[in-house]
């Protein structure tokens, strides 16, 4: 396959934003980005383009995708109803990194939800995305552009490693504002459930429903009966090299990474990925900052691009210090603990 490139910065937009919509409508695959991660979109109102999706990415079919819409009218047709309290979050976060999950209706077929009877909708707040749905005139399933189970992509250059000759477009434009996927509530449960954390925090949602759930898939490593979200079941956003996360105190986890290294054989290259504040506490391997332990969201920001960085340099084992839970630092926990799969020292 050929895939047709469009820089949305350095060229005109029009033009490639109106082809990947014609694209998206006549049944193709589309690369765009978003304010979370970039996304690989197909027509989600079109069982066999959707199943292109999960064959560019290699990724199981009872994995769910969620579906991007343009403005938030948009929602009726794709669902039963609307509860209120999801009208209460539309209005406080809609567009923005927020998925809800709720009843489907027949118009969105099988392939998108893994059989499920209910569906995650997105409004995205990523200008790019929301001209391109526009364009296609039809709500886009779109899961994140990358090989299934490697680190979600944050940048252009990480679409085209993954993505290039297995889709039909690719839009490129600035790198990902949140850089973590976005936050997923179940809305059919009582009370709702935070089923995948992200940009939009559980204390965010709390602040205007009221009453939340947390899965306890997000720290732990557990597998729901049912997966209503994508990120709950399988190994994501993994490295190529072994990933492990040290605990404890800022001394102990320190001591823990050294002496793992001294373990290590000679043609090993290690990596350590630690805060600011603790970086002179390395001397051997390749040293990488998250960002300062006061500023999450930079952390957050940084992770999957400090883990592709990895992937380019060929490290083969990443030791990684723990990060303090607070309702700030959920979202970057749960993407560190599934990349290790669940691997503490």
């Amino acid at each position: 396959m050929n895939t047709e490139l469009f820089d949305l910065i350095k060229d005109d937009p029009v033009e490639g934003l109106t082809r990947a919509g014609q694209v998206i409508r006549e049944g193709g695959t589309v690369v765009f980005p978003t304010e979370t991660v970039y996304g690989l979109g197909a027509n989600a109102l079109d069982a066999q383009a959707v199943k292109k999706i999960f064959l560019a990415k290699g990724r199981p079919g009872d994995n769910p995708l969620i579906v991007h819409i343009a403005h938030q009218s948009e929602v009726t047709p794709l669902v039963e109803e609307v509860p209120e309290a999801a009208h209460q979050l539309m209005e406080a976060f809609w567009p923005g990194p927020l998925t809800m999950i709720m009843r489907r209706s027949p118009l969105i077929p099988d392939e998108v939800t893994a059989g499920l009877s209910t569906v995650a909708i997105r409004y995205p707040s990523n200008e790019y995305a929301r001209r391109l749905i526009t364009a296609a005139g039809v709500p886009i399933a779109a899961p994140s552009a990358n090989i299934s189970g490697r680190p979600s992509p944050t940048k252009g250059q990480h679409v085209l490693e993954d993505m290039l000759d297995k889709v039909d477009v690719i839009l490129i434009a600035e790198d990902a504002d949140v850089g973590l996927e976005s936050t997923v509530i179940d809305m059919t449960s009582q009370p709702p459930t935070v089923l995948r954390p992200g940009g939009i925090t559980v204390d965010d949602i709390r602040g205007v429903i009221g009453e939340v759930d947390v899965s306890p898939n997000i720290t732990h490593n557990v597998i729901p009966k049912t997966v209503r979200s994508p990120g709950m079941k399988y190994k994501h956003y993994a490295p190529h090299g072994q990933m492990v996360i040290a605990r404890g105190t800022d001394a102990e986890k320190a001591a823990k990474i050294k002496a793992a290294m001294k373990k290590l054989g000679e043609g090993d290259k290690p990596a350590v990925l630690a805060f600011d504040e603790t970086l002179d506490h390395y001397d051997k391997g390749l040293i990488v900052s998250m960002g300062s332990r006061e500023d999450p969201e930079q952390m957050s920001h940084n992770l999957f691009a400090n883990l592709r960085t990895f992937d380019d340099m060929g490290i083969t084992h990443i030791f990684a210090e723990d990060v303090t839970l607070t309702n700030e630092t959920l979202a970057l926990i749960n993407r560190m603990y599934k990349a290790a799969g669940y691997t503490f020292i």
